[in-house]
């Protein structure tokens, strides 16, 4: 059975040993160490090797908190034994020791993303390649340009080149059959979209074509469509249109799944924007609704713009929404477990400590740096001195006594706001961190090889002096 040392400070030292005691079904045995120092998120790689002492033959690993800066490579190398950081909150352990266990992989997916350029004849081919490198990296798989109607676009073939030329998959989105044709003998790869009444432009193109119907409720020109494309043994895409709310959502996707049970075997595409763009609600929890349909029609693309404020990472949301839904589709389990990132407004477990368990360590605090806690019974500001919780952060003025300091009454208002946000909204706070949004924003670097200042909430009497 493997054993793990746990390394810890004097805070954290009971309620780390409470988590593992109350571990269900361990397959490893445990140690812990207190290393001599108070807050176990100030430890350090540096720190850790000059105060670990006595044999560490006994251990398999060695389990550091989650906040510990520094190279653990090298001090895994120079102490001979197995360094790793465990989770940032002690009791996300069980949750920490589970995911290793069942080893949850995104990393698959089967649905392609088609993100759309929105009015690309207006932009210059250096706009659009911008645009395009942006969408790749939030995860697209094919850049489409979109026309518009009766609206010129003389720099569409060299567009199309560009793109292809910097190693894009292109669609050509339009309803004007010049410009598909246009595109298609550009290079563009995809043509979107033909109905019955445009299909003679495949006798003139090579590009793999998206067909449409008539009109949306026209299920019989869609099939119809279907229908010769599969004598002609070419390749093709075909999208039932996803209808807006109120306008018809439910029976759109009835059409899907009816194009689904006729043709077991085609490519769909489902253009995800008309709900996303035009439905005034959180696009991450649509989009990941939406994607999950798409996974149980077994869909091989999606269409998505990014055009509203509101939407504009939608491309990044549906990356991440296509691989869980991917992982719950072949693992035969819901889509939970896999990613905390789906989850960006809420959190779900945003309250770790209790009111009573933050006094405990309250009473242990023997400094004066104020220490900021949330529970569900709002936000707890404490140090040597008191303890003080409120719901409204500026009711926490008088109490500071930071009238005279300037720069710590900053950080402290920063703090709190950050705290009022996350105990509002029900979100996880970590004092010293910025809020984790999920997808629905960029993630904010961190360099855990090094460490934050010292004594942030002290007063800086080098500068006041000054």
């Amino acid at each position: 059975m493997e054993k793990i040392l746990f390394l810890t400070g004097r805070l954290a030292l009971k309620a780390l040993e409470k988590v593992l005691v109350d571990l269900r079904s361990t397959n490893f045995s445990w140690e812990i160490k207190e290393i001599g120092l108070q807050v176990a998120g100030l430890m350090t790689a540096e720190m850790i090797r000059r105060r670990l002492k006595g044999p560490l033959k006994e251990y398999d690993r060695i389990l550091v908190p989650g906040r510990c800066r520094g190279d653990l490579q090298k001090l895994s190398n120079d102490l001979g034994i197995k360094i790793e950081r465990g989770p940032e909150e002690l009791k996300d352990l069980p949750q920490f020791f589970n995911k290793k266990s069942t080893r949850m992989d995104i990393s698959g997916y089967d649905i392609e993303i088609f993100a759309e350029i929105v009015d690309a004849s207006k932009l210059s081919i250096k706009e659009i390649l911008a645009k395009a490198t942006d969408f790749k990296n939030d995860g697209a798989n094919v850049i489409d340009v979109g026309c518009l109607p009766e609206t010129e676009f003389p720099h569409l073939e060299e567009t199309v080149q560009e793109l292809k030329n910097k190693g894009f998959k292109v669609s050509v989105d339009s309803l004007e059959p010049s410009e598909l044709i246009r595109g298609s003998n550009a290079g563009a790869d995809f043509l979107l979209s033909l109905t019955p009444d445009t299909l003679w432009v495949l006798n003139e193109v090579s590009a793999t074509p998206v067909l449409i119907p008539k009109e949306p409720e026209d299920e019989k020109s869609l099939i119809k469509s279907i229908e010769y494309l599969l004598k002609t043994e070419r390749d093709f895409y075909a999208d039932a249109i996803l209808d807006p709310i109120p306008f018809g959502l439910v029976n759109s996707i009835c059409r899907y799944q009816r194009l689904r049970k006729i043709f077991p075997e085609i490519k769909i595409l489902v253009g995800v924007g008309n709900v996303s763009e035009l439905t005034e609600a959180d696009t991450n929890g649509i989009n990941a609704l939406l994607i999950g349909i798409c996974a149980e029609l077994q869909a091989t693309a999606i269409l998505t713009t990014q055009v509203s404020g509101h939407a504009k990472r939608a491309v990044a949301e549906i990356d991440l929404a296509r691989r869980v839904m991917y992982a719950a589709r072949e693992q035969r389990s819901l889509p939970k477990g896999f990613s905390d990132d789906l989850l960006t407004i809420h959190g779900k477990k945003p309250f770790l400590d209790t009111p009573e368990e933050i006094k405990t360590i309250a009473e242990n605090v023997k400094d004066p740096n104020f220490r900021i806690q949330i529970s569900d019974a709002g936000i707890h500001v404490f140090n040597r001195d008191g303890f003080v919780t409120e719901k409204d952060p500026f009711a926490f003025f008088p109490d500071l006594k930071l009238n005279d300091d300037a720069s710590h009454a900053f950080y402290m208002g920063v703090e709190l706001a950050r705290a009022e946000v996350a105990w509002r909204l029900g979100k996880r706070y970590a004092q010293d961190r910025g809020l984790d949004w999920g997808v629905s924003a960029e993630k904010l670097s961190e360099d855990m090889l090094t460490h934050c200042q010292p004594g942030t909430t002290l007063k800086d009497k080098k500068r006041k002096k000054k």
